[in-house]
């Protein structure tokens, strides 16, 4: 350290603080608080306000305000600019005062208690303690504040002043706490209090009250304790009148300065390293610490002092880097080979690697040489070690044993091993008077190798001993030859030099922030550099800035290119093998190729792994072992390989090579400049040319012009393979028309490749040309277009087959499942056209989609039945399946609306209206139930519509079919519950619901529920249905007798004989006062009756169905009006229905044949646009 000013005051200095930036010291002296310039020393104010001892300072963190305690109880807080704003007071002197760093508020201790401040507040909150606070300090982040006492106890206090933590001294009220302080330091991971105790102790704890390490021993009472800005040390003086320098671990490193009265304050300038004191007699001393590097380098390892305590061994190629840790002053370090020498205060300790492996970096104790040296430099050998003092150099073994002495003439300054033997190691040293010498450790003589007239600054001694490189005092570089001791050069701006251990003409200095680098006596290389060069291995250099040593990679293209231009080859090449770049190892090639020197460009090529060129050199070594020997044929051969053409073929025509310049041209297809080469006069050579074109023209290397050349040869099949493959649709077109359409093959071939290229357009164009009917529709099916196709076949109907059916295929593949049955049903295959619709109907009953499902069964029929009608062999069988499939369409079709009442929240349809569909449904479903339809669905609906409706018998009825069903959960509580309150019930139906159940032919009342299915149980006449609402339509069916066709059936019907005259003949009006009624005349014959009603009766009791046989005079009797006619095709019957209310109007439509109430069909196919049953658009022709 070194004392930068003192100046004396003679008044006691109990304490000093510094504003946050530096700028300013105030001290506490006396009565006053003095306020100093911290730049030069010179005081700027003395503030007055206190009226007896100021014993504490403290300046806030962020520089604008401060505050001083003293004796007369009060404390002052002051501005930057000097001015007191505010003054309280306690009940006690004033001990100590501190700032919490974040929120500013004070905290004041006195003998009895200590008092929190902020300026937001009105008061002081004050807490009394037990004994005398001596000292205080809020933690980093301001949370806790510590007390130190006088009874041994430190007390750790939130920001409210309630006690988190009590640390008691193991003194007790015999060791008082005299200071404290927490490591400032961001990089730790806790808060770290340092204690220092009149137990002459230092000890370390954590904010949880847990002691870090043992108490470190003092040999005084310490006063004061102080960190540096970054935590990394500790100053520390008291009654041994000197401030001392510790490790942040307590570890005392040495003395900062001495004075002659105890030391009660010292603190560290923030961010710097000047250290103030403050003296019992009223010295203040300002020391400025300077931390020199202590360091040690031997090839790529470099060792070096950290946190003055630790060893760093840093290996300077892996990175790689291992802490030693000496818990002592490291003084000096030295490094050599396996051995790492430290020397501590009061030892050396010798450290060896555990293997010989070159990147170890495990170091262990080999020796320790227990006594006291004052040294300058230190050395360490394979089985010594050297002292360097002043002049005198001392060579000790690892046992403390002096061996040998040697005493120079002048100081020496600088001192390396350069290696040899182990026990025989040379040593380079050089001396202020200039003389450099060299030293073995087995020999007691010196050998001077030079005398200079300066001194010696830095020296080194190339790889082969041959050379030495000097740093004088005067910055210049001096290099001398040992053998001649002859200078070599030299070069200004130097502060250190190193050769390079891996190559003899190579070295590197640095000075003026630039790095130059020297090969041979080529001029210097120069880039720029911060620091110190202090070796240099390959092409790294070991560069040491400031505290750090790195290794800086330096690509030695320079100094190679530079031997490049002398053509010395050989020499380049070793440069290049310490490092270069890529595109360095290719220069150096070529030019060694063009060089002629075969063995370096093949070296070098090898490294860049270029085989063209290696086959090159082998095939010129072999010619050369075969005797030849000219080198401007060699060159011509390496021209033509670097692609320099027409150089290569001005040395072929020097040898007399003509002939390989020409195949040289030709095989490059560089055709004018070999026509160029021949001239004008060698017609021989001129046709070799031509042939040799005109073959790499067919060869097709250049296929646009083969494919042209081939076209004006009339070859058209040739070029138009060479077209098609490589795709040029433009020029295939192009040939394509001016073809004739009789040549059919070029056509053909062009048509295929057009539609490899996916060119449809060309392809259509050319089967057109060609008159390729059947290929240009599989073109438009294969490319799925369609209407090209269509219309094809409009006019061409043979080809019906080649497109409805990959149409139909290609529809059923994208989901158009209706469409592809229409259309396997166009092309004939109504097979085909029935699969796809029994599976288009199993996927709706899957799905619940019933009302498709009906619409799918309907479809089905009608093509059973177009089956039916083409191929006589099916027909029994088709004529079934038409029946089985008209019923599941119904069946289907009317589920659908009970399946909506049942699983969905709403419904469309009347009451009325679900409750005819359910009876119609279960009417229908004696025998087995179609898949998808739910009986329990079924009932439950009715039984919910028969209760709502009155048909309480019909409901309970349904409820008790029920139970005996499974159940879904979701009705069981509602079914449950529907079959008790339907017992409170009449046990009867309405009597309107058993009359809309009466048979219009027998006039019978039936049940509402019927066993025999939806038949009369009487007459056993079939019930004709709405099939929209399901009621029973006034219809009975009637049959024509057998010798009746139905043209001949359908003129009677049309003539309707008129007989109105008659009827009214026939009712007598009876009237006879308030009652009026139409009466028949009974004495009429039957024959006048109407001929239908008489056909209509049956003989009672029968079991079997008798339908009603109408004859011609019947037929003729009958109104157009009143008859509807099912007009199937062939091979079915016509069906024939009378309505016997011909007020009641009834539409049928004419697809389906479905009945229903004329206004309901209305709104429907006002709804729907089509019929509800079959989907006949209402605008498609009948």
């Amino acid at each position: 350290s070194a004392v930068v000013t003192t100046w004396e005051i003679r008044l006691h200095v109990y304490d000093l603080a510094f504003k946050p930036d530096g700028s300013q010291l105030i001290i506490a002296a006396g009565l006053r608080v003095l306020v100093y310039d911290a730049t030069d020393g010179s005081i700027i104010q003395p503030l007055k306000g206190h009226k007896d001892i100021v014993y504490c300072v403290a300046y806030a963190k962020d520089g604008k305000r401060f505050a001083s305690g003293s004796a007369d109880k009060s404390i002052i807080i002051w501005t930057s600019k000097l001015e007191g704003i505010l003054k309280y007071t306690h009940n006690d002197s004033i001990q100590c005062v501190a700032y919490n760093p974040v929120t500013h508020q004070l905290a004041s201790c006195s003998s009895g208690d200590f008092g929190l401040w902020s300026p937001e507040q009105k008061s002081v909150n004050k807490h009394k303690v037990s004994s005398k606070i001596t000292c205080c300090g809020w933690t980093n982040d301001g949370q806790y504040l510590a007390l130190g006492m006088m009874n041994g106890v430190v007390s750790i206090r939130n920001k409210n002043g309630e006690e988190k933590v009590k640390i008691e001294r193991p003194g007790g009220s015999s060791s008082p706490i005299w200071s404290i302080a927490w490591n400032p330091s961001k990089d730790e991971h806790n808060d770290i209090l340092a204690v220092a105790d009149w137990g002459q102790k230092l000890s370390f704890y954590q904010l949880s009250g847990k002691q870090i390490g043992k108490d470190r021993t003092l040999t005084y009472d310490p006063c004061c304790v102080g960190y540096f800005s970054k935590g990394e040390y500790i100053v520390m003086g008291g009654s041994d009148k000197q401030a001392s320098l510790y490790t942040k671990d307590g570890v005392r490193l040495g003395t900062i300065g001495e004075q002659n009265s105890w030391v009660w304050t010292c603190r560290v300038k923030p961010d710097s390293n000047f250290v103030v004191l403050g003296c019992q007699d009223g010295t203040i001393a300002c020391y400025q610490l300077i931390f020199s590097t202590v360091h040690g380098l031997y090839k790529d390892r470099y060792a070096y002092r950290d946190s003055m305590t630790d060893v760093i061994v840093q290996h300077l190629i892996t990175e790689q880097k291992v802490r030693i840790k000496c818990r002592e002053l490291v003084k000096k370090i030295a490094i050599y080979r396996n051995r790492l020498a430290i020397q501590l205060p009061e030892k050396i300790l010798i450290y060896e690697l555990y293997s010989d492996d070159s990147s170890d970096m495990h170091y262990r104790v080999k020796e320790k040489i227990c006594r006291k040296f004052e040294c300058n430099l230190l050395v360490v050998c394979s089985q010594h070690i050297i002292l360097c003092q002043e002049k005198r150099l001392q060579c000790l073994s690892f046992n403390s044993v002096r061996e040998k002495e040697w005493v120079m003439e002048s100081l020496i300054r600088y001192i390396k091993v350069i290696g040899g033997p182990p026990g025989r190691e040379g040593l380079l040293v050089g001396l202020k008077n200039g003389a450099i010498l060299k030293i073995f450790v087995d020999n007691p003589f010196p050998i001077t190798l030079l005398k200079l007239t300066t001194s010696v600054r830095c020296l080194d001694m190339s790889a082969s001993r041959n050379k030495l490189a000097v740093v004088d005092e005067h910055n210049t570089l001096l290099v001398y030859d040992i053998r001649s001791k002859e200078l070599l050069f030299q070069e200004p701006n130097a502060n250190s030099v190193a050769w390079n251990t891996q190559c003899e003409d190579m070295l590197c200095f640095s000075g003026n922030g630039y790095l130059n680098i020297k090969a041979s006596n080529f001029p210097v290389h120069q880039q720029k550099m911060q620091g110190f060069m202090v070796g240099y291995n390959g092409s790294k250099i070991f560069c040491l800035h400031v505290y750090s040593m790195s290794a800086v990679e330096v690509p030695q293209s320079a100094p190679m290119y530079q031997y490049l231009e002398r053509k010395m080859f050989k020499e380049a090449y070793q440069i290049a093998c310490l490092g270069v770049t890529d595109s360095d190892w290719r220069d150096l090639a070529t030019e060694a190729l063009e060089g002629l020197d075969f063995e370096t460009a093949k070296k070098a090529f090898i490294r860049i792994r270029d085989l063209r060129y290696l086959e090159l050199i082998n095939s010129i070594e072999e010619r050369k072992k075969r005797g030849e020997n000219d080198n401007d044929l060699f060159l011509a051969d390496v021209y033509a390989y670097q692609g320099k053409f027409h150089e290569a073929a001005r040395l072929y025509k020097r040898t007399g090579h003509e002939s390989r310049a020409l195949s040289m041209y030709t095989d490059l297809r560089m055709f004018d400049y070999a026509k160029e080469f021949v001239g004008v006069t060698d017609p021989k050579s001129s046709r070799m040319l031509m042939t040799k074109q005109a073959d790499w023209a067919k060869s097709s290397k250049e296929p646009r012009a083969a494919a042209e050349m081939y076209l004006s040869a009339g070859e058209h099949l040739k070029a138009i393979d060479i077209i098609g493959e490589h795709g040029w649709a433009d020029m295939l077109i192009d040939i394509a028309r001016k073809l004739d359409k009789a040549e059919r093959e070029p056509l053909a071939k062009c048509a295929l490749h057009f539609k490899r290229l996916k060119h449809h357009g060309y392809a259509s164009e050319t089967y057109s040309k060609m008159g390729d009917l059947k290929a240009l529709v599989h073109l438009h099916v294969e490319t799925r277009h369609w209407e090209e196709a269509f219309s094809l076949v409009e006019k061409h109907p043979q080809f019906k087959n080649d497109v409805f059916v990959p149409y139909a295929q290609w529809l059923a593949e994208n989901d158009r499942f209706e469409e592809a049955q229409k259309a396997f049903h166009k092309a004939g295959l109504q097979n085909e056209a029935v699969k796809v619709l029994e599976q288009l109907t199993q996927n709706a009953v899957v799905e619940n989609r019933f009302n498709d499902a009906g619409y799918y069964y309907w479809m089905l029929s009608m093509q059973c039945l177009d089956i039916a009608k083409e191929s006589e062999e099916q027909r029994g069988e088709m004529l079934k399946k038409f029946e089985r499939f008209q019923h599941l369409a119904e069946l289907y079709h009317v589920y659908r609306s009970i399946q909506r009442y049942t699983d969905e929240p709403f419904s469309s349809h009347m009451p009325d209206t679900l409750f005819n569909i359910c009876r119609f449904l279960l009417n229908n479903l004696t025998k087995d139930i179609p898949p998808g339809i739910s009986k329990v669905n079924t009932l439950y609906a009715l039984a919910k519509q028969s209760r709502q409706l009155g048909a309480y018998k019909l409901a309970r009825y349904a409820y008790e079919k029920l139970q005996e069903l499974h159940i879904p959960s979701r009705f069981q509580e509602s079914t449950e519950l529907g079959s008790l309150t339907i017992r409170s019930k009449p046990f009867h139906d309405k009597e309107d619901l058993i009359e809309g159940m009466m048979c219009y032919r027998c006039s019978t009342n039936n049940p509402l529920l019927n066993n025999h299915g939806s038949v009369c149980i009487n007459c056993r006449q079939p019930f004709i249905y709405c099939a929209s609402s399901y009621d029973v339509l006034p219809l009975v069916q009637f049959y024509l007798e057998e010798d009746i066709s139905d043209e001949d059936a359908l003129s009677l019907i049309d003539l309707e004989v008129p007989h109105t005259d008659q009827r009214a003949a026939r009712w007598q009006d009876i009237d006879n006062g308030d009652l009026q009624s139409l009466r028949m005349d009974e004495g009429l014959d039957d024959e006048e009756e109407d001929p239908f009603t008489a056909k209509m009766s049956f003989e009672q009791g029968g079991s079997n169905f008798v339908p009603v046989k109408v004859s011609r005079s019947v037929l003729r009797a009958m109104s157009r009006r009143d008859v509807l006619i099912k007009r199937w095709p062939r091979p079915l019957k016509w069906e024939y229905f009378r309505s016997l209310l011909p007020e009641v109007s009834i539409t049928m439509c004419p697809t389906c044949f479905k009945m229903f109430h004329s206004e309901d069909y209305e709104l429907l196919v006002l709804q729907h646009n089509c019929c509800p049953y079959c989907r006949r658009p209402i605008d498609e022709p009948n």
